[in-house]
């Protein structure tokens, strides 16, 4: 099992999480059944997997993140780069742009990114 790696209905709980959080488990069932249709038995199961994963934390009945959307992001691009690109985002962009002219405002973007990070270097 690959922690960062989520099935459909993994993605779309953890997105009702990070939504909520922190949120009690007994409201979690709630809006579980209420967006999808679940039953507690199914919440928690799903709860279990992600917890192990260390995504969240089930702390006395209170469901706390771990791990913020946006670390979790950043965690999966991580991933994806070392098992597709030797962890190297130079190798990745360069595969990307073979493939994708890149319009302007992207290339702008990039190079104002590029350069915010230079500037918070010693």
């Amino acid at each position: 099992m690959e922690p960062y790696k989520l099935g459909e209905m993994e993605e779309k709980f953890a997105d009702l999480i990070w939504e909520h959080a922190p949120v009690r488990s007994g409201e979690l069932v709630r809006l579980c059944e209420k967006a999808f249709s679940w039953k507690r038995t199914t919440t928690y199961t799903m709860l279990k997997r992600l917890c192990e994963r260390g995504l969240f934390a089930n702390e006395n009945g209170l469901v706390v993140a771990c791990m913020s959307r946006e670390e979790f992001q950043g965690a999966r691009g991580e991933q994806f780069l070392a098992e597709n690109f030797e962890g190297s985002l130079p190798l990745f962009v360069a595969s990307f742009v073979r493939r994708k002219k890149l319009k302007e405002e992207e290339i702008r973007m990039l190079k104002d990114l590029i350069d915010s990070y230079e500037e918070e270097l010693p």
